[in-house]
């Protein structure tokens, strides 16, 4: 019997948890991008452009256990926009300590922010008003550059 070209041939991880050929897709995605920002819609978007199909439940499984296992930060920027992951791997370009974020108003663009200023606002705001503010959840909004040059 031929097999099928949409079979899955699911491999055990070391937690216990099974990588499948769309789990494999979906994390060789999020490394190739490593450093940017997307929402499931958004991956689920990418693959349907390369004739993959991985199905939305799928897509929030996978997500949910890279987050787990902390190869992927989850971003929950308000109530109103859907949250993104970053692949983060084993190497955090994005430190759990200082993690700093733009969110630009029009076309949504989440941005990192490594500045040593904005390290000084957190201190200060510790040192004088004793609030220690948790960069991870901190997000600046406004327009971003390629927005700001369109108008």
């Amino acid at each position: 019997m031929a097999k099928s070209g949409n079979e899955k041939k699911a491999t055990r991880t070391k937690s216990g948890s099974y990588n499948t050929k769309q789990s494999c897709e979906i994390l060789n995605f999020l490394k190739d991008n490593a450093g940017s920002h997307f929402t499931s819609q958004e991956i689920s978007d990418h693959f349907r452009s390369q004739g993959i199909n991985i199905g939305q439940a799928t897509i929030y499984r996978r997500l949910d256990r890279l987050t787990t296992d902390g190869l992927v930060n989850k971003y929950i920027i308000d109530e109103k926009s859907p949250a993104c992951y970053e692949y983060i791997g084993t190497e955090h370009c994005c430190s759990h300590e200082k993690c700093y974020h733009m969110k630009c108003e029009k076309c949504g663009k989440l941005i990192h922010l490594n500045c040593e200023e904005i390290d000084g606002l957190f201190e200060h705001v510790s040192e004088e008003h004793g609030f220690i503010l948790d960069p991870r959840r901190t997000v600046f909004y406004g327009i971003c550059g390629d927005c700001n040059k369109a108008e």
